[in-house]
């Protein structure tokens, strides 16, 4: 039998210098935390789990400016002058192309405000001097991953975790569609596991690619958690002794079953669920730098075909690009009509709903359309795609799909934030996601048209 006719098998790779650091970002007690309409605090009143920020930097040679990627245990962003300070702060400070930064956030809805001009709110006070806190703990980070950085391999290896479920749910009594657990819908529940090893096979890193949103802890929780982050943090660098990196997928429709509670033991219970998701896909794969291929066959009580390992040398291949996108609006009312209605409106849950409309439409500008920027990543024989927005799981899976054998990590949340990205054939629905979003039908279709050609160009 002919051992040519048959694929090797390998994990999809990167070698080069590879750096991994970690910096805690809790912020302090009493922080300005209102993060739901439902609400009936304003601050923060303890910590479940701390904060984390965790970095890695990937490099093919020591000359080369470095790809950062960082993961940061933080919402969303509510401004885009504060995003811009902080990235900005952050490129100024290591000379770093726009390009080669993705700072993710993991999306908790426990965690402290960003937006500066809550300052006036309780505890707003600590907004600035926390982002300044968090741009210094970046810094530090970078620094440090860059000056330990060491000859490595990522590899990348899938895998599934049932954690996320479809959250558009049709309401009995009316048209509309509920942000809950829908059981008639299939969820994509597909886990993306990178696993950074040194030249002695030692595990330095992790990498979880998961889409499903931290919203387990909401208006009853009046304290700074991770979420399931946290939790599932702990059970990964419990075992394999290296820091964990999360970065939140297309995530727009996923969450858990259960959510919007003040338990503790829930989110932390959702956490070691999919670490151990995590912990089952790194028992999986194959060493760093061997693949499996076919030997031959042996004659026995049956004819079988054996499979071994084989050394191969992973790709150094390292480029990025970040593209523009320019998505339609939907005819949006102007920003001093919204602050005039948030000046008037003398409900809490409208008022808050019509603050963050007000700080998307600062975003996204006055105009018909609006840029916004895509950030493409190819390490090897794998993709790291992030945009800032929540775009729905179609993204993630047409991205695998149309890019494989490539792994592909798409994120959400990265660099910024304006709004959801739904399927076109959901705009004509009454649902959050439609409403809230200022991007017209097609937006998540042209993210997806763009990002993959541009991927493509690259291979």
């Amino acid at each position: 039998m002919d051992s040519k006719t048959y694929p090797t098998i390998k994990n999809p790779s990167f070698s080069g210098l590879i750096g991994v650091s970690q910096e805690d970002i809790t912020p302090p007690v009493g922080i300005y935390a209102r993060n739901w309409g439902a609400a009936r605090h304003e601050i923060a009143e303890g910590i479940h789990r701390p904060l984390m920020l965790t970095c890695h930097t990937f490099q093919s040679s020591e000359n080369e400016q470095p790809l950062v990627l960082i993961g940061a245990d933080l919402g969303w962003w509510k401004s885009a002058e504060d995003e811009h300070f902080l990235r900005h702060s952050i490129l100024k400070a290591l000379s770093l192309e726009p390009s080669n930064l993705m700072f993710c956030l993991s999306h908790t809805h426990a965690g402290p405000s960003l937006f500066t001009e809550d300052a006036e709110k309780p505890g707003g006070n600590l907004i600035r001097p926390y982002l300044e806190q968090v741009i210094e703990r970046a810094v530090a980070a970078i620094k440090n991953a860059l000056s330990t950085a060491v000859p490595a391999t990522l590899a990348w290896h899938y895998g599934t975790c049932d954690l996320a479920t479809n959250r558009d749910l049709p309401e009995r009594t009316s048209d509309r569609l509920l942000v809950a657990f829908n059981p008639d819908e299939v969820a994509d529940d597909t886990l993306l596991v990178g696993r950074i090893t040194d030249s002695e096979d030692r595990i330095m890193g992790t990498i979880v690619n998961y889409a499903c949103h931290p919203t387990t802890l909401a208006w009853d929780n009046r304290l700074i958690s991770p979420d399931y982050i946290g939790a599932m943090r702990e059970v990964i660098e419990s075992e394999t002794k290296a820091p964990c990196l999360f970065l939140q997928g297309a995530s727009g429709e996923l969450a858990p079953k259960e959510q919007y509670v003040g338990d503790l033991k829930l989110a932390d219970s959702y956490g070691r669920q999919l670490g151990f998701a995590v912990l089952s896909v790194l028992e999986g794969m194959f060493p760093a730098k061997s693949q499996l291929y076919f030997s031959g066959a042996v004659e026995s009580g049956a004819p079988l075909g054996i499979w071994k390992k084989k050394a191969f040398d992973p790709s150094k291949k390292l480029s990025a690009q970040m593209i523009a996108v320019e998505f339609p609006l939907k005819p949006l009312p102007s920003l001093a009509e919204i602050e005039k209605e948030w000046a008037d409106c003398q409900d809490n849950v409208l008022k808050e709903r019509l603050w963050r409309k007000r700080g998307i439409r600062k975003t996204v500008g006055e105009g018909e359309t609006s840029k916004m920027p895509l950030w493409i990543w190819q390490l090897g024989d794998s993709f790291l795609i992030g945009q800032p927005n929540e775009a729905y799981a179609e993204f993630q899976q047409k991205l695998r799909e149309q890019l494989a054998p490539n792994a592909v990590a798409a994120i959400n949340i990265v660099n910024g934030y304006a709004g959801y990205l739904p399927p076109k054939d959901l705009y004509p629905k009454d649902m959050y996601a439609v409403w809230q979003t200022p991007f017209a039908s097609g937006s998540l279709e042209l993210l997806i048209a763009t990002a993959v050609e541009a991927a493509q160009r690259m291979i």
